[in-house]
């Protein structure tokens, strides 16, 4: 006897998934990581933070994005979940009517953490290039690192990689640049020590 074939998954075992773990769907296999860790959640907010009054509302900066946190996508048969994505307002102009999204972002941060650095630096990485997602930030919080790519005639080229102590000024979103450092709330040398609270 041969081994039995592979059924791939569906959106029904997508669902059973309990709620504490993020589920997607990435070449018909159902892939299961734990929620984003403290450090992990709260770059996703700061990044957020800095991104939404300048490109979202227009304040300081030149607006016209809509920005969603772990927004549901389905592109094909796959369904991803990228930590932050945004789309142009003529893109997305209205809110979609269902609990998931089908038009690809224009732009995708994936926050890398040990549990996802493999499916994100590879998988997909290559379904976002295939949706023509036209950007694409990959953050690392543990190496303080952020690098920049940019979709161009189907590859992704690298723009650039900001470390710690430096500013992010990288496409789309290079007309605002911010201090890569703001984006990591635990290391702020203002805050209070634990002895302070």
């Amino acid at each position: 006897m041969g081994a039995p074939a592979h059924r791939p998954a569906t959106y029904a075992d997508l669902q059973a998934v309990p709620e504490h773990l993020v589920a997607e769907i990435i070449d018909g296999a159902l892939e299961t990581h734990p929620r984003p860790r403290p450090r992990h959640a709260v770059v996703a907010a700061e990044l957020t933070a800095e991104l939404v009054p300048p490109f979202g509302r227009g304040r300081g900066g030149p607006g016209g994005w809509i920005f969603m946190v772990e927004p549901e996508l389905h592109l094909g048969t796959q369904v991803v979940v990228p930590n932050i994505a945004g789309w142009r307002r003529s893109r997305l102009p209205t809110e979609p009517e269902t609990a998931f999204i089908e038009t690809p972002p224009d732009w995708v941060c994936e926050i890398l953490s040990p549990s996802t650095t493999r499916i994100d630096r590879g998988p997909k990485r290559r379904i976002y290039a295939e949706f023509g997602v036209g950007h694409l930030w990959l953050l690392d919080p543990t190496a303080g690192l952020l690098e920049s790519f940019t979709l161009t005639e189907g590859t992704w080229r690298l723009d650039g990689t900001v470390q710690r102590g430096e500013t992010v000024a990288l496409p789309p979103f290079d007309a605002v640049p911010f201090p890569l450092d703001d984006l990591f709330a635990f290391d702020d040398p203002a805050a209070p020590s634990p002895s302070e609270t």
